[in-house]
């Protein structure tokens, strides 16, 4: 039932996405979303910077969600497995060391750190080989390994271009619905 709900907050975010990149194709506004300007700014963006970053916003969104529930799934699977050393013991130690970098970058930098939970300093790459490395202990989970890893290798190579600023073309949004639909799939 929760991935059923999970599904279905998705593929609303796609719709939503959907609505967004018609609007922008025909310049038109279809939904009232409340758009304040975030500074004094942020008018002096041309308004076609502002409309792709509106379409873009809604694949971010979508995104952002995946990515969290992904997190949540691998923590409370190896949690159950060992809930007081699972970090140290089920996660792989590159990882483990990619992730205390990054938190050191960002406390050295002097920016508020994004979490106390290790995890969260891990990239969506880093994510697919913590459950390469604990297969057996998704297995409940996930319907098959080879599966799971195509599906987050090619969400993972979706993930650059709205995470760094770029429109995401047309055909990848629809791959990126379909993608969706193949992950919360392999939870069934």
């Amino acid at each position: 039932m929760e991935h059923a709900v999970k599904y279905f907050c998705l593929n609303n975010i796609a719709l939503d996405a959907d609505l967004a990149r018609v609007e922008r194709d025909k310049n038109i506004e279809l939904r009232d979303r409340h758009k304040k300007d975030h500074d004094a700014y942020y008018p002096q963006v041309p308004e076609h910077i502002r409309r792709n970053a509106s379409a873009m916003a809604a694949h971010y969104e979508l995104f952002y969600c995946l990515e969290i529930s992904i997190r949540d799934i691998i923590r409370s699977t190896l949690e159950a497995a060992d809930p007081n050393e699972w970090w140290d013991k089920l996660v792989p130690q590159f990882v483990r060391e990619n992730a205390v970098k990054n938190q050191a970058k960002e406390v050295q930098s002097g920016v508020t750190p994004r979490s106390n939970d290790m995890l969260s300093y891990t990239n969506f790459g880093e994510l697919n080989e913590i459950i390469k490395q604990n297969w057996k202990l998704f297995t409940e989970t996930f319907t098959d390994q080879k599966a799971v890893e195509t599906t987050l290798a090619r969400l993972n190579t979706l993930r650059a271009p709205i995470m760094h600023c770029s429109v995401l073309a047309e055909d990848e949004v629809v791959r990126l619905g379909l993608s969706l639909r193949d992950w919360f799939r392999l939870m069934e």
